[in-house]
């Protein structure tokens, strides 16, 4: 049947497909001319319970009054159901459209709008309001910026710290690729948690992070060590990308000897036929092997599994963490 005749018989299907295609053009342009990759069926231990509930509904109101925008919806995250439902967001500042153009990202690409000065006071008043005690900032990547956007994450931190004093506070950020001294503001801001995402395994950067450098993303996490060791460092990778098992391992040791504290690691979901293709699914008990191989390497907090993703889970996984370095310090004097 061609598409006239679909289009005949189930007009209002075929005008909300049409519709879909549409938005998702003007989010990824850049992609539009890419062959469709395949879509592969999701096994049962991927799928989770649809967004729904009071709780997710005021957690969506207090964004949306706001005027902020999450990591959550942008990238459509899989668990946002249940972060939402739990008053869990994660804020993405500095607009939602990213200068990069990564394979596997949903987020929108294009040029962005000028940064908004008021955002950081927002976003500081919506933590209070969500009376969060630990809080995840991300953005966007900004390359048209000349700092990438560092002062204004600094600014976010330091007005979360004004109006929210006992509020830990996580910041997952760009890699500032040529931008000299802009990291540098940013660790110098004193978040509890600097987490960068590697991503994937370096052989995969070329069609999975095209815009990015794995050692120089390795090297901005040293540096958050080297110039301040009370800072936690965190990091994360996508699985199911076509990596296999000896190069995750090799990424282990890297980030220990850059002395990274917290590993993510989580299944590669595809937005759309347009983006990266999954190349498997990897098994619960795989992500459980992953795990326990991190820990022997000696990360202080490892989180491995289909769903997890670098702010599932944050605030019971910072205090874990926290706990964590505690019992090495006393291992230590003892020792």
């Amino acid at each position: 049947m061609n598409r006239a005749a679909l289009r005949a018989m189930f007009p209002a299907m075929t005008t909300l497909f049409d519709t879909r295609q549409q938005q998702r053009a003007e989010r990824h342009p850049e992609k539009q001319k890419r062959p469709d990759t395949p879509v592969l069926r999701k096994p049962e231990w991927i799928r989770v319970k649809a967004p729904a509930g009071g709780v997710f509904s005021e957690t969506r109101k207090v964004v949306r009054e706001n005027n902020l925008v999450t990591v959550c919806e942008e990238a459509g995250c899989p668990n946002i159901g249940e972060c939402w439902a739990q008053k869990h967001a994660t804020f993405m500042i500095m607009g939602d459209t990213c200068t990069r153009a990564c394979s596997f990202c949903n987020v929108k690409t294009g040029m962005p709008a000028p940064l908004d000065i008021d955002e950081p006071r927002r976003v500081a008043e919506a933590t209070a309001t969500m009376e969060l005690q630990h809080v995840v900032i991300t953005s966007v990547d900004r390359d048209d910026l000349a700092d990438g956007g560092a002062e204004h994450f600094a600014l976010t931190i330091r007005a979360i710290r004004q109006l929210n004093p006992k509020t830990t506070i996580e910041i997952l950020t760009p890699d500032f690729l040529r931008k000299p001294g802009a990291a540098e503001i940013v660790i110098d801001a004193r978040p509890d948690v600097f987490n960068h995402n590697l991503e994937t395994v370096p052989r995969l950067y070329l069609s999975i992070r095209p815009g990015a450098r794995y050692y120089h993303s390795l090297r901005l996490l040293e540096r958050v060590k080297e110039r301040d060791p009370s800072q936690f460092t965190k990091s994360g990778i996508m699985v199911g990308l076509g990596e296999t098992k000896e190069e995750v391992m090799q990424v282990m040791d890297d980030m220990r000897s850059a002395g990274i504290d917290f590993l993510t690691i989580g299944q590669y979901l595809q937005p759309t036929r347009k983006h990266a293709a999954v190349d498997r699914f990897v098994t619960p008990d795989e992500f459980k092997g992953y795990e326990t191989i991190a820990r022997a390497k000696g990360f202080l907090m490892v989180s491995a599994s289909p769903l997890t993703r670098s702010s599932y889970h944050a605030g019971e996984d910072f205090a874990r963490l926290r706990d964590a370095r505690e019992a090495a310090l006393k291992a230590g004097r003892k020792a």
